[in-house]
């Protein structure tokens, strides 16, 4: 079982620094509670240690391109501080925001574009992605019972309610049908159904 390390301390504050003053979407949450709750997701499964330390990475390429950041920088760093396994597995589960020919991706794109390279993700590259995406719509589904005003949280999602329910279960469906069966995905589908009834 994956435990306290060196090499886990490390991810976090090289998350923390990266996501410095960055908050969850509509909250003020500092946004490195969402990367530890994927990787406590993570060690509740028994992962190994780099699915963990990718799960708490898994956002600084996509979310910190900033402050003189570029994202050749930011992967170069993650590369050389956590390896290219743990690189390859956060590569897999950032959203692209330019396609291969260089043309700027509109939300749905970037979203289709997430769905179809899952096909050629590894099982480390899953995992995160599902406990990313579990510990989202959890969230959302946990503000949802805590307020009167449900409208309030709905209204932070460009895709509004029906997008973003429809989102968390492209990702569950997509995750079933190559093959990927663990636990974590009914806990995701299982998100997304109250989703779908909140």
């Amino acid at each position: 079982m994956t435990g306290y390390s060196d090499r886990i301390n490390h991810a976090f504050a090289f998350a923390a620094k990266h996501h410095d003053q960055q908050v969850r979407k509509g909250t003020r949450l500092p946004y490195l509670t969402h990367p530890a709750n994927v990787a406590v997701i993570l060690t509740r499964y028994d992962c190994a240690e780099d699915t963990v330390v990718a799960g708490i990475l898994h956002d600084v390429v996509g979310d910190c391109v900033r402050d003189g950041w570029t994202r050749e920088t930011l992967e170069e760093r993650i590369g050389s501080k956590f390896g290219n396994s743990v690189l390859d597995t956060v590569l897999a589960v950032t959203e692209r925001r330019i396609d291969d020919d260089g043309v700027e991706l509109s939300w749905e794109d970037r979203k289709a574009d997430y769905i179809s390279r899952l096909s050629l993700a590894g099982e480390e590259a899953l995992w995160v992605c599902a406990a990313d995406k579990a510990h989202n719509a959890n969230s959302i589904l946990s503000d949802l019972r805590r307020t009167a005003f449900p409208e309030t949280v709905w209204g932070r999602f460009s895709a509004g309610r029906a997008g973003t329910v429809r989102w968390y279960r492209q990702v569950s469906a997509k995750l079933r049908e190559i093959g990927f069966h663990a636990p974590i995905v009914d806990e995701l589908a299982e998100a997304a159904e109250g989703l779908d009834r909140a």
